[in-house]
């Protein structure tokens, strides 16, 4: 395999044609790919070029700072890396090296229930980084606590509760590949690898399905519990309506994300982008606000924050550079995110993000 020559690379599209060359083709559309006619996942990305920016001047921006923070924590810009599953699809070294480049870049990354590498490999690989946990409800209630036990007692800095698949959606990639997600999974292993109080799951014998694992019936009652569990700050994934922002605030929720899954579970919805505004409102400064989908420059995080986001979360580019180049291929995409959107504050005449208002965007 010809070795790519990282730093000729210059916007986060060049990094998934060097990944459909060296993934597996099912691999890579189980990705790429989103449900039914995946008329929402071209809409995802359509709808940032969309907006129109407008910047002011005659600010003084000679010193522009992209840090900002998290939940609290502080973080190099208002990225983190979304939740993903089975980084080993793309590279060997999996969540171990998007989680190193990740903290290299002062960014959080959020580990998936259904990761390649377990819990605690993930923690020992980045003892000063900052990692949140993506939860997937299991069917079997002691599956669940035990894992938001194992990220707390590991140091994730959060939950993030995926709340918008209680079942997979109808996914046409997949179904004509027959591709499926049955392993190896590191947080279910049984060889090993986990703590044996952790080892059943999905290498034991007889194991379902992913879909037939996770608990269908969560509802907001359910919350509760799973708070109880931990001291962790509680974040929705996958909020889209103003309706259930005002729910998930009333439920006291941390934070929410506007998502539609990459686009992957119900197709034919609103690009988050387009739903942020109306859950900025509906939340009224009580949560932070994050937004997914898309993302695919520095002036898409420009974007989200001038209409009321805290940070945006990133994915497939992220899994394409992983592919195309391993931790140094991660490391990459995030410098060229972080340069655009440096680049973005200052032609945009804000100094820091909180500078940027909703009069910066239309």
């Amino acid at each position: 395999m010809v070795e790519t020559d990282l730093d000729a690379l210059i916007a986060l599209a060049a990094f998934e044609p060097l990944a459909r060359a060296v993934m597996d083709p099912a691999a890579f559309d189980y990705v790429a790919g989103g449900a039914w006619d995946e008329v929402s996942l071209g809409e995802n990305e359509a709808a940032w070029p969309r907006r129109r920016l407008w910047p002011r001047v005659l600010v003084d921006v000679g010193s522009v700072d992209p840090s900002t923070t998290l939940l609290g924590r502080p973080v190099a810009m208002p990225v983190a890396i979304a939740p993903m599953a089975a980084h080993g699809l793309a590279h060997p070294d999996a969540e171990l090296a998007t989680a190193r480049a990740a903290a290299a870049a002062g960014v959080p990354f959020t580990l998936s229930t259904m990761s390649t590498r377990s819990i605690e490999e993930v923690a020992d690989a980045i003892p000063s980084g900052t990692a949140w946990f993506q939860l997937y409800t299991q069917a079997d209630p002691t599956r669940t606590r035990s894992l938001v036990e194992r990220a707390a007692a590991a140091g994730y800095a959060a939950i993030v509760l995926t709340v918008d698949l209680p079942r997979l959606g109808y996914r046409q990639r997949d179904r004509r590949s027959g591709f499926d997600l049955r392993g190896p999974h590191g947080n279910f292993a049984d060889d090993g690898t986990v703590p044996p109080t952790h080892a059943a799951g999905l290498h034991a014998p007889g194991f379902a399905r992913l879909e037939e694992q996770l608990l269908t019936r969560l509802t907001w009652a359910d919350l509760a519990v799973i708070r109880s569990w931990s001291t962790l700050p509680l974040v929705l994934k996958g909020i889209m309506t103003a309706e259930d922002a005002v729910l998930a605030v009333d439920h006291g929720v941390d934070g929410v994300v506007v998502s539609n899954h990459g686009a992957r579970q119900l197709d034919r919805t609103s690009a988050p982008i387009d739903a942020l505004e109306a859950v900025v409102d509906a939340v009224a400064g009580r949560a932070e606000v994050w937004v997914d989908g898309g993302v695919r420059r520095g002036l898409d995080v420009a974007i989200a924050l001038a209409l009321g986001a805290r940070g945006v979360l990133i994915g497939r580019p992220i899994f394409w550079a992983l592919a195309a180049g391993g931790q140094a291929g991660v490391e990459r995409a995030l410098a060229i995110l972080r340069e655009e959107f440096e680049i973005a504050l200052a032609l945009l005449g804000a100094r820091t993000p909180a500078d940027l208002t909703r009069g910066h965007v239309s």
